[in-house]
């Protein structure tokens, strides 16, 4: 369920990204950046592909798409609806290289392609639904709300990889590589970043069923089964070379 509209939520999404910009620390590295930036317009024209192939021209329109690399040691990455995406410089080691950058922000670029922020949102209200609006439109002054953007939207997050349920995970890991796939990046990437997840998080995942995240075997394990679909549903749209 969703009753948080893109006319809601998009001004606030552009403001709270340039409000975060504003705060935080870009970082100086020069390659790393750039690297950061090819990669996102690479995913970006085949997000934009996608959604125009299957009749979402009016929300392919909307999307306003940036990619910033912060200093910063937390091992996090996010992307706000409308394609405001924000790498902290913590998370490149587990990326480890192109495709594993390419990897993470597809699943985090599905995330806002298939509004699971705004479905949380719209959770987190609950009874409250006449509020929505005027929460959104006053992101920028009322401090309840950025919390709640905060929390939903991994900005402050210390853990990495946002904290949506289960479904919404699994979902955004086979989009995510949908769009990797077709943007010319290697979805067996995908495969080894969690893997490399599930090492440097040994001893620090709570069981599965307590926990809004499959775990790594089971993300694994769903990747590697659903990798000739995702590759399938690639060539429906086009791959880049």
């Amino acid at each position: 369920m969703n009753i948080v509209d893109d006319s809601q939520i998009l001004p606030a999404s552009f403001m709270q990204y340039e409000t975060f910009l504003k705060e935080h620390e870009l970082s100086k590295d020069v390659k790393l950046s750039n690297e950061i930036q090819t990669v996102g317009q690479r995913l970006s024209k085949s997000v934009d592909r996608f959604m125009r192939a299957n009749g979402m021209t009016e929300e392919a329109n909307n999307y306003k798409w940036e990619f910033n690399l912060v200093e910063d040691k937390q091992m996090n990455a996010w992307c706000l609806p409308g394609g405001k995406v924000v790498f902290y410089t913590g998370i490149l080691p587990v990326c480890k290289n192109t495709d594993g950058i390419a990897a993470v922000m597809g699943h985090e670029i599905a995330h806002a392609f298939a509004k699971h922020g705004q479905e949380r949102m719209t959770s987190a209200y609950g009874q409250q639904l006449g509020g929505v609006a005027v929460a959104l439109g006053t992101s920028g002054q009322n401090y309840e709300t950025q919390m709640l953007w905060n929390s939903i939207y991994g900005i402050s997050s210390q853990v990495g990889m946002l904290a949506y349920s289960r479904t919404h995970e699994t979902e955004a890991d086979k989009l995510g590589m949908v769009f990797m796939i077709m943007a010319g990046y290697d979805p067996e990437e995908a495969i080894r970043l969690w893997q490399r997840m599930k090492e440097v998080s040994t001893g620090n995942a709570p069981p599965e069923f307590l926990s809004t995240h499959p775990s790594n075997d089971t993300r694994i394990e769903d990747l590697k089964n659903y990798l000739p679909v995702a590759r399938m549903n690639a060539r429906k749209y086009g791959v880049d070379n």
